[in-house]
């Protein structure tokens, strides 16, 4: 591999690279710098005059994911190094950047990973067919024979890839369809995540690198949206080098590259890799050097700007209006023409699948508490309150449970209309939604938290089922009103990010020569916050801001999708639920379900006196899998995700259960409840169930003594059910780890009758309530359950006496009163 990069990126390639990369990045900091300046005048004007738009009424969590992390599995990935297969252990905290290590237990010991992966600007495949489509066009111009080998034999048949246009591909495998289908989803949520790297708090530095990175392409002749802007902004800057470096040194390497087209092929993108790798590093240098030059100079700036603001202002304004007369009537013209016919059908094409999405984001969350009032019903204690919080907490960020949100999303189609207004691709929008859901999940979740915390404090668990509701419908009318205004907003956004560019391409050659003369009417010292080419773009944005702001109102006033109207406003609705947003975020298990657990791990960890791996020890993991410890093979069950309420339920459940009692003991034999590290004492373990299975034994002879009546029918129907969940004690204040029982041989046939309960389900978090397949369902026991049968027989009987009571009292009233008409 290294002897393919180093014979053809010789030193005057790497001259090559250097010398163009310099030169994309002087043209970018020249407009960087000029859009900082323009960028911290509108920073400071906001702040002075302000601005009213509707107030958020969910609450805003800070720190989403502190002490937590994402995922963690086993699963095969291919190396370039030596051409195998080898089981890698990835681990993906809260950052989303994933960590490669050679087995679970590097992990566990805190050996530094073998590698990291930023997803930022990748594709996620989940087949060879995918795969192959994209990789064709890497050389698209030669001509090579095609070899009987494939590009790549996979180790099973369930591949998942990670596809990047400049850097390294990554292969991954997994055992089953299942697991393909939840690694897809996390990795998609870390290629969501990573992509979203510019931050909105930098109010002056992002405006001003995302309006420089557009001037520049403009400059080159490309305009609309880029799907290459994503990424942290060292990242932006080498997708933006590599677009224009990478066709020309493909011309003059790919005539030297030998072999046949899948290898030719395979050295192309090692070269690719290699060259994408020394442009960022010679952009992330250069970005800071001008960053922290900008960020120097600020000071100074920003004190002429206020001691100006009102002269500066002026001058603008009437720059502006001189502009405005000469762009105005072109821009309407062109508006009239190619714009309005098509703003009604592009904002149907948006709403329809974002609405959708937006939709099924508060159908989750609302099944959520449905389940978690559900199974207060029985045991309406804190405890269980706080075991079904430590998940409800985290759904935001659980990409399992997201999916079927983000994949309503994913249906948004723009066919007909990329050509016409040059978007590239619907991608863009998709991953935009897809954030404001995720957000909008989070402030649900966290303003649920805080006022469900609030009610406990002052009122304890009396009527807890009526608290959890009326807390419900509190955070759901403001996660509707919430909804309407971050999808009005998108709309607006997108309209504008697809007519702007299209109006600019169109209008720019005929006002582009007119422009440099307004130049000479703004005053010197003003000259570095009002730019010309900035007040042209306004003009044009706001001539089509009226259409695209009646078109959304227009929509909202026909209450389609549930959007509200902007005459509805809830400014005072709850005056007081925003002190509770100052509140850290509150640690439900520390706090009321796992307080001795909470001592006992800080203890562990102020006896290694180290802090990172303090914090290691306390981070919890927002999507649980099985792991087989003491295996460096992935084992043919391995990544399987544990069965919790909260979780997708696995099938056929029960027919693991009646298959090979030694399988199923191995696989729940790693199953790690409540801690972080998934490592449960199996030998204290053992010896408690060992007591626990005696109990039982003596309980259920009992019990079968008592119920002798009981047909063979009914034990034969009860001892085939598939397992739910151990009993867990009621007055225990924290959750007991649940251990798989001995093997089957050491209890009594008639104990295995008469208890359909002793093997447990367990979660890396809580013992969890029992479900079925076919939906949610109340934690009752078996015993209960008979009970409540039999009580409900009764009731039938007394039922069917008093109906015959009743039916022959009014015989009786008939015969009396036939007898009367006689008389």
């Amino acid at each position: 591999m290294g002897d393919v990069i180093s014979s053809h990126l010789d030193e005057g390639k790497r001259e090559i690279i250097t010398a163009r990369t310099g030169k994309v990045m002087a043209e970018f900091a020249r407009l960087y710098e000029q859009q900082y300046t323009v960028s911290l005048f509108n920073k400071v004007r906001f702040d002075i005059e302000g601005g009213v738009g509707p107030q958020p009424q969910l609450l805003h969590r800070k720190v989403p994911l502190e002490n937590k992390s994402i995922f963690s599995g086993s699963l095969f990935q291919y190396l370039e190094e030596n051409k195998k297969w080898r089981n890698r252990f990835l681990f993906v905290p809260d950052s989303y950047i994933i960590n490669c290590y050679d087995s679970k237990a590097s992990h566990d010991r805190r050996l530094s990973p073998k590698g990291t992966i930023n997803c930022a600007g990748y594709k996620v495949l989940t087949s060879m067919e995918q795969y192959l489509d994209l990789i064709s066009n890497s050389l698209p111009d030669v001509k090579a024979k095609v070899g009987s080998s494939p590009f790549l034999k996979c180790a099973t048949q369930f591949p998942l890839i990670l596809w990047h246009p400049y850097a390294r591909h990554y292969y991954f495998c997994v055992v089953t369809e299942k697991e393909q289908q939840k690694w897809h989803a996390v990795l998609q949520d870390c290629v969501r995540h990573s992509n979203d790297g510019l931050s909105e708090e930098k109010k002056v530095q992002t405006p001003a690198f995302t309006d420089a990175v557009r001037l520049y392409r403009q400059a080159q002749g490309h305009y609309g949206t880029w799907e290459m802007m994503c990424g942290v902004p060292s990242q932006i800057l080498s997708n933006l080098v590599m677009e224009g470096l990478l066709p020309e040194l493909r011309e003059l390497i790919s005539p030297r590259l030998k072999g046949k087209l899948h290898e030719r092929q395979r050295n192309w993108m090692l070269i690719s890799d290699a060259i994408y790798s020394l442009v960022q590093a010679q952009c992330q240098a250069q970005h800071e050097a001008v960053l922290q030059k900008c960020e120097a100079a600020r000071t100074s700036l920003e004190a002429s700007i206020r001691t100006d603001m009102d002269q500066i202002i002026t001058s603008k304004e009437h720059v502006t209006n001189k502009i405005r007369a000469v762009v105005l009537p072109k821009a309407e013209k062109l508006l009239k023409v190619s714009i309005q016919p098509y703003i009604s059908s592009i904002l149907d094409a948006l709403m329809e699948p974002t609405s959708r999405g937006f939709s099924e984001v508060r159908d989750v969350f609302f099944r959520e508490l449905v389940d978690m009032s559900k199974n207060t019903l029985n045991d309406g204690t804190k405890e269980t309150v706080a075991q079904h919080m430590e998940k409800i907490s985290m759904l935001a960020f659980h990409p399992v449970k997201m999916q079927s949100c983000y994949e309503k999303v994913e249906q948004l189609s723009l066919e007909g209309l990329q050509q016409r207004f040059d978007v590239s691709s619907p991608s863009v929008f998709v991953q935009r939604a897809q954030i404001l859901m995720r957000e909008q999940m989070d402030d649900a979740v966290y303003t649920f938290e805080q006022i469900l915390h609030q009610s406990l404090e002052s009122q304890g668990t009396v009527d807890l089922c009526k608290t959890i509701q009326r807390c419900q419908d509190r955070v759901i009318k403001k996660f509707d009103y919430d909804s309407s205004t971050v999808r009005k907003r998108f709309f607006r956004e997108a309209l504008l990010q697809i007519f702007i560019p299209y109006m600019l391409k169109q209008l720019s050659p005929s006002c582009a020569s007119e422009l440099p003369r307004f130049q000479e009417m703004i005053f010197e010292d003003f000259s570095r916050f009002i730019l010309v080419e900035n007040i042209f773009e306004e003009v044009v944005l706001h001539s089509v801001m009226k259409d695209i702001m009646m078109a959304v109102k227009e929509a909202a006033v026909q209450r389609r999708h549930n959007l509200y109207r902007d005459s509805i406003v809830l400014s005072n609705s709850d005056p007081n639920l925003h002190l509770l947003g100052e509140n850290p975020s509150i640690d439900w298990a520390g706090e009321y379900g796992g307080a001795q657990e909470e001592v006992d791990r800080v203890a562990e960890d102020d006896a290694e006196g180290d802090s990172a791996s303090q914090k290691r020890k306390r981070m919890k993991q927002v999507v649980s899998m099985i792991q087989v410890e003491g295996s460096n093979d992935l084992p043919p069950d391995s990544c399987i995700e544990v069965g919790t309420i909260d979780d997708i339920p696995e099938e056929d459940e029960g027919e693991e259960e009646k298959s090979d009692n030694k399988t199923s003991s191995a696989q729940n034999g790693s199953v790690s409840p409540k801690k972080s590290e998934g490592s449960p004492d199996v030998a204290n373990g053992s010896v408690l169930q060992q007591k626990e299975v005696k109990e039982q034994q003596e309980v259920l002879l009992k019990v079968e003594s008592a119920a002798e009546s009981a047909t063979v029918e009914v034990e034969v129907k009860e001892a085939t059910q598939p397992v739910l969940e151990a009993t867990v004690s009621s007055n225990q204040e924290e959750a007991v780890e649940v251990l798989p029982p001995p093997p089957p041989e050491e209890i009594p046939a008639e104990a295995t009758e008469m208890d359909p309960e002793s093997t447990p389900e367990a979660t890396t978090d809580f013992p969890p309530p029992p479900h079925d397949d076919s939906g949610f369902q109340s934690p009752i026991s078996e015993v209960v359950e008979e009970e409540e049968v039999e009580k409900r027989e009764e009731e039938e009987v007394e039922k069917r006496e008093e109906e015959e009571v009743e039916k022959k009292e009014e015989e009786e009233v008939e015969k009396r009163e036939e007898e009367e008409v006689e008389k």
